[in-house]
């Protein structure tokens, strides 16, 4: 295989990605510029090629280009946001790695391998502008804008969401930091609005950033804010230490931070200060930091993913929410909740779930936790007709499909009858009756008088029954 065909092999797969690709010689000349890289600066490849970096994009220099740096230092640099603008005017913003191409000791030339973060960019500015603008009039007048959940507002009566709740409202009385961790969807941001607006810092702000959603090198501006000339772009903005001053910072995922940021947040988290990026003089914050993330911090400090003395700093005060599985006795509390909510919304007059629907809620290991059952009764209540209770059909495929049972392998259970609150003898009565008439016209295929024989009563009377139960 020529070295020549291997070039062009080389060059059609670097062509095909879908990051863009710049490699530029020694003296700054583009030798590659790949299709997606043009898409990303709404360039045309034919066009770049073959001419100096600094033709093409003069609003960069020696020391903003990452790949002019790389040329000079023979350094690489990973992750590094920068902010530009094309010859034809047009603001563009990409999270860059670049590397030197090295023969021995000496700098051939350079590569840089951008994604394009121009719109998430915008986004977080807005956000950050809003959050920003206003700061006083929400922090001092409306607070509930910000945190809008209460402790009152977490259903359940298990040992094990009452003992979170109890840990969690002790710790709101102090300024100490928190780290809440618990499967998706338990509801750990409920309980960090929580902690806050049963805290002496409720009536200032609570602002919550995904740490997640964004890539390190824009995350560390958004927390700790910038200065007009820190880097290409940048302008001087305050970060969300700064906004949540008085308040409460709210940093979700904390197992998805880098570690290098992680280093950044633990001094900030020390010292009681922050330094925006670009800039030497640092600022003090009064913020208490409430942390979420949806392994067990043990393990991921084993796994190098968290810092162990981050954590040992996060984690003054640690609440565990448990999974659904764990709190099945809170499970019929929770749907009644659900029920009444999607009552008012979808103006409808849902009574309950039926015994089979409690069977399955009841067997059912819930992965998605106190969300998934949200979303299950949502869906139900979109399907439902005019019937007063949430039956198997109404429910989403897929806990169906994962409970494997058939109509022929469902149960009823008188005993679910018996637990239900507030129900008279008669309902209860009437409730058994409906749904053993219902299995036996199942098993017999919707015909009625074979059900009659098998329920071993005329066919006039089971019909009488059936319209006293609203059965068709």
């Amino acid at each position: 295989m020529s070295a020549e065909f291997l070039k062009e092999f080389y060059s059609e797969i670097l062509d095909s990605l879908d990051v863009g690709i710049h490699i530029v010689d020694h003296k700054g000349n583009t030798v590659f510029y790949n299709a997606a890289m043009g898409r990303l600066e709404s360039l045309d490849p034919a066009a770049v090629v073959g001419k100096n970096l600094l033709e093409v994009f003069p609003s960069l220099n020696y020391e903003t280009s990452t790949l002019l740096q790389v040329l000079k230092t023979g350094q690489a640099i990973v992750d590094r946001v920068q902010t530009y603008f094309n010859y034809r005017g047009q603001r563009i913003t990409t999270v860059n790695t670049t590397l030197p191409l090295k023969k021995g000791n000496k700098v051939m030339g350079a590569v840089e391998i951008a994604k394009d973060i121009t719109i998430v960019r915008e986004m977080s500015e807005k956000v950050i502008f809003l959050q920003d603008s206003t700061k006083i009039k929400v922090s001092r007048e409306m607070p509930y804008l910000f945190a809008k959940y209460t402790f009152e507002d977490i259903i359940g009566e298990s040992p094990a969401i009452k003992k979170a709740i109890d840990i969690a409202r002790k710790a709101a009385m102090t300024s100490s930091s928190v780290l809440i961790f618990g499967e998706t969807g338990t509801g750990k941001e409920l309980f960090a609005q929580s902690i806050h607006n049963a805290s002496p810092r409720r009536k200032r702000p609570f602002i919550a950033q995904n740490c997640a959603a964004l890539p390190e090198s824009l995350l560390e501006g958004i927390l700790f804010g910038t200065v007009k000339g820190g880097f290409t772009g940048a302008v001087d903005r305050p970060g969300l230490f700064e906004q949540a001053d008085g308040g409460t910072l709210l940093l979700d995922e904390i197992n998805s931070m880098g570690i290098n940021l992680q280093a950044k947040l633990l001094r900030v988290l020390q010292e009681g200060c922050v330094r925006r990026v670009g800039d030497t003089r640092t600022i003090p914050v009064d913020v208490r930091v409430i942390a979420t993330t949806n392994e067990d911090p043990l393990q991921a400090v084993e796994k190098g993913v968290i810092r162990k003395d981050l954590f040992f700093r996060l984690g003054v005060v640690c609440v565990k929410i448990p999974p659904l599985r764990e709190r099945k006795e809170d499970i019929f509390l929770l749907t009644r909740h659900f029920i009444n909510k999607f009552n008012k919304k979808f103006n409808k007059n849902v009574v309950d779930i039926s015994p089979d629907v409690r069977r399955i809620f009841k067997e059912y290991d819930w992965p998605g936790n106190v969300r998934e059952l949200e979303n299950a009764i949502e869906c139900s209540m979109n399907l439902i007709g005019d019937e007063s209770f949430i039956e198997i059909e109404h429910l989403p495929f897929y806990i169906t499909d994962q409970m494997n049972r058939g109509p022929e392998k469902t149960r009823f259970d008188l005993y679910d009858l018996i637990e239900i609150e507030n129900y008279s003898l008669d309902e209860i009565i009437n409730r058994f009756e409906r749904e053993i008439i219902k299995k036996a016209i199942k098993e017999c295929n919707g015909n009625v008088s074979k059900a009659a024989s098998k329920l071993k009563i005329k066919r006039q009377t089971l019909q009488y029954r059936m319209k006293k139960l609203n059965l068709e």
